[in-house]
């Protein structure tokens, strides 16, 4: 549906058109440009803005569908950015992302949002308090739109970050190191990460387009020149994001191996204790078994101190035995 339509003349909103069909005829009338936001629109919802703006059908088609990487694509006609807004739950302790498709065009941006996440009104509302960036039209939308998104990135880094040690902590402790939940944690915590670069990993090469300084160093159709040196502050932030993800994933992936390695020696330690038990059990067992066999041609069966001495002997060993693996570290 249409979350909102408005027309902007010199950074400030002139109300909204009278009828879809004429916002981008009002908004380069007046020397302006519209702005519509969406959500989730039907394929005939976004039938008529597509039409209306002449937008691309393989981008419309990105558009409705959803699920696309963060991507920068340039038309005949506009320009077509695809961004993954990210944010934490901390009932869960869990990342979800969103998604924002941009068209841009000479007089008109549209704006499709996927997803309950990273509403687009605070943007709006931040743009129309500072008219003096909101006149330089239509780029100034793009830019505070991937600005917000990148911002967001950094806010979900510090709490994943917060997550991490105290995940960490909970591996390293004397007890919770063996719990059963640990590895199923460390699991979920590094798919949290996995779903967080896909979001962040892919925005690398748009910004440097954007900010001029990717492979080809060509200017960006319907992207204002002037605006290269704010798209590149959005990179310097989303390197830091980005360098901040792959300390992450390291630190999950060595917080795992040392719970394996944990594990292991754990387990190693169970079974030396196991072992040694079964050794000290099997002295008396092998003794009792010998003198058991009430052979005729035994003659420690008759003798008077057969039965405390046997016993003494055995215990005698069992105490040899217990202080032996004491002393290895094995009981």
């Amino acid at each position: 549906m249409i979350v909102d339509c408005a027309v902007y003349r010199d950074g400030r909103r002139t109300g909204g058109p009278s009828d879809l069909s004429d916002a981008l005829d009002e908004a380069r009338a007046a020397g302006g440009f519209v702005w519509i936001g969406l959500h989730e629109p039907s394929p005939e919802e976004f039938a008529l803005v597509s039409e209306e703006f002449g937008l691309h059908p393989l981008a419309v088609e990105d558009a409705l569908k959803a699920h696309q990487r963060p991507k920068l694509e340039v038309y005949e006609d506009s320009l077509f950015m695809v961004l993954k807004p990210v944010f934490y739950e901390p009932e869960g302790d869990t990342v979800s992302s969103g998604e924002v498709m941009i068209f841009l065009g000479d007089a008109f941006v549209v704006t499709v949002r996927h997803g309950a996440g990273s509403p687009l009104a605070a943007v709006r509302r931040r743009l129309e308090d500072e008219p003096q960036i909101l006149a330089k039209g239509p780029t100034a939308v793009l830019y505070a739109v991937t600005d917000a998104t990148v911002d967001d990135y950094l806010d979900v880094a510090g709490e994943l970050q917060t997550d991490l040690e105290e995940l960490e902590t909970e591996v390293f402790s004397a007890e919770g190191g063996g719990s059963r939940n640990t590895a199923s944690r460390i699991y979920t915590f590094k798919r949290q990460v996995l779903e967080f670069r896909r979001a962040t990993g892919p925005l690398t090469a748009p910004l440097a387009r954007l900010a001029g300084t990717g492979p080809t160093g060509v200017a960006v159709p319907f992207a204002d020149a002037g605006s290269r040196p704010y798209f590149q502050d959005v990179g310097d932030h989303l390197t830091r994001v980005n360098e901040s993800v792959e300390g992450l994933d390291r630190l999950v992936s060595d917080i795992l191996s040392a719970h394996l390695a944990q594990t292991s020696v754990r387990q190693n330690d169970d079974m030396r204790k196991i072992s040694a038990w079964a050794a000290m059990a099997a002295v008396p067992t092998m003794l009792a078994g010998i003198y058991g066999m009430n052979f005729d041609h035994m003659p420690e069966l008759h003798w008077a101190w057969s039965y405390p001495a046997l016993i003494a002997l055995m215990a005698a060993l069992e105490v040899l035995l217990y202080r032996l693996f004491k002393h290895r570290g094995w009981l």
